[in-house]
């Protein structure tokens, strides 16, 4: 086991013994750039995961250790700053928050690894973040929840590692439930849990394997669209604070003044906040066949109105469209690349993967990856391995 392996390797290094600490990785069901709009996402954590095993260790220092990249850090805690060692700065900015909020942080001894594929889209900065500010909360004894620790990884990962993400990530990390998917609301950040059987469906996500350069100029672009459409009707409806207060008769009233493309993508955004919502509800109804319908549309809207998609990603959800056992698939992420995920029957996954494998092989002259995950819990400690 990784963990066992995570801890054996702190014990090596730094010969005392750790607490162990599990974080996942996230899917997001359905909800794609609604977050930054204000609206509802469903996400869940899923079995790719990092360890950690951390320790104090009586000193003014911090000792980082990646298992997986075999690399060390080490660095005064009074001289916590962004380094030019990447992987580092997510947990130095884990550690810059605990600071920014008067806490003294002593010295520690960290060693992580893990199974989270780096570019999939399973967020593993997020689990990285949330699984170290999990582990100096519990050894520091200082009592925060686990809202306010998701708010301390996305803002280490807005200054330490550069990147301007919603909450969704670390939130579905730290609040994960098996056998649950979770709804929250990105504005008032309220969160409802929905059954998922995971006894009869697997969660099975095709990598593409490309990220077309598009992907991150694009994110801004569709962000300052929506924010044009607000704009345009915050002229007629002062109430009107996000897309999360637009209706689809109130866009249309004023397509011709936001012109097509905006109104588009503010179309797609209202559109896809009621399909979290008919998801829920089929979910709640025990009907997989119409959320993966609501999946499919959720795809459609990506490619068509929100222009994020790419050839291959359609491609992987146009193949698994007709497969059987298959009840939903579309794109995941920012886009342009990456992942989709795919809601198939758990008799049918092995068939599911050879066929797309050999699809996109036949198609784009491409290999495929493929990851299977089940929904499990958020961040939790894992005393038990520590001392083995």
């Amino acid at each position: 086991m990784l963990s066992q392996a995570v801890a054996a390797t702190f014990r090596q290094h730094f010969g005392s013994t750790p607490l162990v600490v599990r974080a996942p990785g996230r899917v997001n069901l359905i909800g794609e750039h609604t977050d930054y709009n204000q609206g509802f996402v469903l996400p869940a954590a899923v079995d790719k995961e990092i360890y950690f095993a951390v320790a104090l260790n009586n000193t003014t220092d911090i000792n980082l250790y990646s298992s997986d990249l075999q690399e060390a850090l080490s660095l005064p805690v009074a001289d916590v700053h962004r380094t030019d060692t990447q992987w580092a700065n997510y947990l130095l900015g884990v550690v810059a928050q605990f600071q920014q909020r008067g806490l003294t942080v002593p010295g520690f001894d960290c060693v992580f690894g893990g199974t989270v594929p780096i570019g999939a889209g399973m967020s593993s900065s997020a689990a990285v973040e949330c699984g170290l500010a999990f582990a100096l909360n519990q050894l520091m004894h200082t009592n925060l929840d686990r809202m306010t620790l998701a708010h301390m990884g996305q803002k280490a990962e807005h200054e330490y590692a550069g990147v301007k993400s919603g909450l969704m990530d670390q939130f579905a990390s730290l609040f994960g439930r098996a056998g649950q998917v979770v709804r929250l609301d990105c504005r008032s950040l309220e969160y409802e849990y929905f059954p998922f059987d995971t006894s009869t469906t697997r969660i099975v996500l095709c990598n593409s394997g490309v990220k077309h350069s598009l992907a991150s100029s694009e994110y801004n672009t569709r962000r300052q669209e929506c924010e044009h459409g607000v704009a345009v009707l915050q002229k007629h409806y002062p109430q009107v604070q996000s897309l999360r207060d637009a209706t689809a008769a109130l866009l249309q009233a004023h397509q011709a003044e936001m012109g097509d493309v905006v109104y588009q993508r503010c179309l797609y955004v209202v559109q896809e906040n009621e399909r979290v919502d008919v998801a829920c509800r089929a979910l709640l109804a025990g009907d997989l066949a119409d959320f993966g319908q609501q999946m499919y549309a959720s795809h459609a809207g990506l490619r068509d109105q929100y222009q994020v998609s790419c050839r291959e990603l359609d491609i992987l959800v146009e193949a698994a469209h007709s497969l059987p056992g298959v009840y939903g698939a579309r794109m995941m992420g920012g886009g342009f690349g990456g992942c989709t995920i795919n809601l198939v029957a758990v008799d049918q996954v092995d068939q599911f993967v050879q066929q797309m494998t050999a699809a996109y092989q036949e198609q784009l002259g491409l290999k495929l990856e493929t990851y299977q995950t089940t929904i499990v819990d958020g961040v939790g400690t894992m005393e038990a391995v520590a001392s083995k």
